[in-house]
């Protein structure tokens, strides 16, 4: 049986491929068939020749391709112009349509790239990288910052709230001490008034007590004082009717007592007895002094 496969050329990491016809029962560098191509997949882009009528012609006696060179048979359109000439197509319209086939799968697919592109590449997806890095970077540190500003203007408000409260806190104290002092003077003038009421009222009454204790006691002192005056008298004329006596002579009383003896024992009896109820009645009226003081005293005291 026919395979259609590579067999490989070059050397070591640089190898390149010819498409040739060989029996399956071959070594890889053994002898060929026919020999219907070169392929290098090493190249940039890679090299593909193919002398496609001679490969139809063997896939039509029956030949096997292996995976690969199926793969890149397909890639060249190989089968599908044998497929066109299986449906009976000139070979105009074959070319024109696998032509056609052929520019569409081009725009489809993107030329393979370059080394240097590859790099290219590279370096600018790894610019375009570090760019969107930094402005996450950016952005995340403004945000930051405007979270922090937000932050200190919170703190800052919070702050003055705070001293707001405070300084209201303050005023309502220094107002409600200032009530509270008003309160105390009032009630302390108000206290210093039923004070003063308090006191001149007892005062008053005092005033009031003594002047009818002098109302009452007037009366008495005056009878008192009359009775003083009166036993005064008394005792004055009981002291000048005695030195009276006493300074009459001897011989005027003898005379007396000669002319009237009957009359004088009499009389001086009376005298005896006047002289005595005097001193009796001022005794009396010592004693009883003391007690009028006492009972004056006791009523004072009780009217108190």
């Amino acid at each position: 049986m026919v395979r259609l496969r590579l067999q490989r050329h070059g050397r070591k990491k640089l190898p390149f491929y010819h498409i040739v016809a060989a029996d399956v029962r071959t070594k890889r560098d053994g002898r060929i068939i026919e020999d219907l191509g070169r392929f290098n997949p090493t190249q940039e882009p890679s090299l593909l020749r193919l002398e496609t009528d001679r490969v139809i012609y063997w896939l039509k006696n029956g030949a096997q391709p292996t995976d690969t060179v199926r793969s890149i048979l397909k890639k060249e359109g190989v089968f599908y112009r044998l497929h066109l000439e299986r449906w009976g197509k000139s070979e105009e319209e074959i070319e024109a349509t696998v032509s056609a086939w052929k520019e569409e799968r081009s725009k489809k697919k993107k030329a393979p790239a370059t080394k240097a592109e590859k790099m290219k590449s590279q370096l600018k997806a790894e610019e375009e990288q570090f760019k969107k890095d930094q402005e996450a970077k950016a952005k995340a540190a403004a945000e930051k910052s405007l979270i922090e500003a937000e932050e200190a203007k919170a703190a800052e408000a919070k702050k003055e709230e705070e001293e707001a409260a405070v300084a209201e806190a303050e005023a309502a104290e220094k107002a409600a001490e200032k009530a509270a002092e008003k309160a105390e003077e009032k009630a302390d003038k108000t206290e210093a008034k039923s004070v003063e009421k308090v006191e001149e009222a007892p005062a008053a009454k005092e005033e009031k007590e003594k002047a009818d204790v002098k109302a009452e006691e007037a009366p008495a002192e005056e009878k008192e004082a009359g009775e003083d005056a009166d036993q005064k008298a008394k005792e004055e004329a009981v002291k000048k009717s005695g030195k009276k006596a006493e300074e009459k002579p001897v011989a005027e009383e003898k005379a007396e007592a000669e002319e009237k003896p009957e009359e004088t024992p009499e009389k001086e009896a009376e005298a005896v007895k006047e002289v005595k109820k005097e001193a009796a009645s001022g005794k009396k009226e010592e004693k009883e002094k003391p007690v009028d003081d006492a009972s004056e005293e006791e009523s004072k005291e009780k009217k108190k």
